[in-house]
């Protein structure tokens, strides 16, 4: 099933959504929509910093951060789909920014399992939500729908790797290299083409991110990367959830879109392509926005 590509002159690309995301200013990402609350979440991990915004009497939506992300990635999507009605909420994954301080006991690593539970932990918390999980946080939501899917109104997977197993084979250009690098090799190719800016994103996005990188915990990000390279399969079991899917991926993702496409069509998904990359909701977030209302409105 498909929504169709967001791109310019094609469906969809020519409308108020895309003119909006053309015209973005630049932000500062250290500062917050206007109206959010900030808290900690006592997870299985640990203690996990969130945020919330909107009327906790709306419907809820649960938007969770990737590897070496944080909440603040959804600060320009995040109102969209309040002033949409619904109460947004985020928190950053255990070992990530202001969350650093949780993960695993002494000695131990980063897993799937802890990861995992800290998600059913946040969903349990309140009522059923909409959930979106970006990049390695769609692995996660996958896995939390399959094991508990009374806790889902519906499931937008963010530029999610689309193949299980060795997740990066697929990588655009340098995919084959993956093969060969462990799990802290990988996170420090990682993180050296983020903190040099091979992203391209603007100076305020830059400082923020380079900023985050000092709680990061570094642990969290190797292991994490090596859950990347053996990742669950857990398509049949999504696919036959009856709940509103959306894979949501730009057409220079790190993963091509052809596979992103069969994904989606593999798990019974709707199909969104944007024109940017790996971060539509900083760089085209009131299109995803859109996208996102209306798969909530067909729940």
């Amino acid at each position: 099933m498909s929504i169709g590509e967001r791109r310019p002159g094609l469906a969809g690309g020519g409308d108020e959504a895309y003119r909006l995301d053309a015209s973005l200013p630049e932000i500062d990402w250290s500062i917050a929509p206007v109206g959010a609350a900030f808290s900690t979440f006592t997870a299985p991990s640990g203690e996990l910093a969130n945020f919330s915004l909107g009327n906790p009497n709306d419907p809820r939506v649960v938007l969770i951060p990737g590897v070496t992300g944080s909440k603040e990635d959804f600060y320009l999507l995040a109102p969209i789909l309040a002033a949409g009605g619904y109460f947004v909420q985020s928190f950053d994954l255990a070992g990530q920014y202001e969350s650093a301080e949780a993960g695993p006991v002494p000695g131990g690593h980063y897993t799937y399992e802890l990861l995992v539970a800290d998600v059913v932990a946040f969903l349990r918390a309140g009522a059923p939500a909409h959930v979106l999980g970006y990049s390695f946080a769609g692995i996660l939501s996958q896995l939390a729908l399959v094991e508990h899917p009374h806790l889902f109104r519906s499931l937008t997977l963010l530029t999610t790797p689309p193949e299980p197993g060795q997740a990066f084979r697929g990588v655009r250009t340098i995919g084959w290299l993956s093969w060969f690098l462990t799990g802290r090799q990988g996170a420090g190719l990682m993180i050296w083409g983020i903190v040099t800016n091979k992203n391209k994103v603007p100076p305020s996005r830059l400082a923020f991110v380079r900023a985050r990188f000092a709680l990061t915990r570094r642990s969290s990000v190797d292991d994490i990367v090596g859950l990347m390279k053996r990742v669950p399969d857990t398509r049949a079991g999504v696919a036959a959830n009856p709940i509103p899917k959306l894979v949501a991926t730009g057409n220079h993702d790190l993963w091509p879109t052809h596979l992103h496409a069969a994904f989606a069509n593999r798990i019974a998904a709707k199909l969104a392509v944007y024109h940017t990359g790996h971060s539509p909701c900083e760089t085209a977030p009131n299109q995803l926005g859109r996208d996102m209302l209306a798969l909530f409105a067909s729940a």
